[in-house]
């Protein structure tokens, strides 16, 4: 089986979100992620990790004013310096978290502006992280997200993002295939990530079309992570989705990994 990893941003939510690392630990997880670190000192979080045997697989830059409505800021106009500033403070979390991959959310659209003007920011914004992160041997992924979940998002289709990576040519820049957003958007997921393998930086996974257990709704996520490990792939996968009801009362699709 793949290698998985707790989103702890809404897996364990019966319980505090420092206290989250532990359980996802007894529950027999390896590895944990979640959306932003930032609400919590660096140390208290690596502290958990570190007693709780866990890997940190990916986190997300500072996104702007997320309360407000902010969803990113790399193709926002005028918002350079601050995505700069979002990098440093990730790199700094990312060392001492011991994690190798960051996620830079795109951005929605902003009024008033081409959208041909916000990719071209946003290529420039992201080809500048990439070489940041390069520095320090880290690896910038970037997410299509789909249209229903979040309107007017800057990036919703994998092959479009490949095709930026591609275009920017940074090595340590690859892509997060998220099944769900892909089915949505996509489809034909397996197609879809043997196409684009080589650029794949992270998968995340939840059921379609309701975003709960990956073990309900139209993907075959067993028969997927079987092709995965067919396939050498050897990367995180994230559980980004929502418990339907007590998180551990949902883990039956899951093979405790410690």
């Amino acid at each position: 089986m793949p290698r998985f990893a707790a989103n702890l941003t809404m897996m364990f939510n019966e319980v505090p979100f420092l206290d989250r690392f532990a359980e996802a630990a007894r529950a027999g997880f390896a590895g944990v992620e979640f959306l932003f670190p930032y609400e919590w000192k660096a140390e208290a979080i690596a502290e958990r990790l570190r007693a709780n045997a866990l890997t940190q697989a990916l986190f997300n830059m500072p996104p702007g004013d997320w309360a407000a409505g902010e969803r990113g800021i790399a193709c926002l106009p005028g918002r350079e310096a601050e995505f700069t500033e979002g990098v440093e403070t990730a790199v700094r979390y990312a060392r001492a978290l011991g994690c190798e991959r960051i996620h830079a959310m795109a951005g929605l659209l902003p009024a008033g502006t081409e959208r041909g003007h916000a990719l071209h920011l946003y290529r420039r914004n992201i080809a500048a992280a990439a070489r940041r992160l390069a520095d320090d041997g880290l690896t910038l992924v970037i997410e299509p997200i789909n249209t229903r979940d979040m309107p007017g998002y800057l990036l919703n289709h994998q092959r479009e993002a490949h095709a930026l990576v591609a275009e920017i040519g940074e090595p340590n820049l690859k892509v997060q295939m998220d099944f769900y957003h892909a089915q949505i958007m996509d489809g034909d997921l397996w197609r879809l990530f043997e196409a684009n393998q080589g650029t794949v930086g992270h998968i995340q996974i939840a059921s379609v079309p309701d975003r709960h257990e990956p073990d309900e709704g139209e993907v075959n996520y067993p028969w997927l992570f079987e092709k995965l490990d067919e396939a050498g792939y050897d990367g995180w996968v994230g559980c980004e989705y929502r418990p339907r009801g007590d998180t551990r009362a949902g883990l039956g699709w899951f093979t405790p990994q410690r």
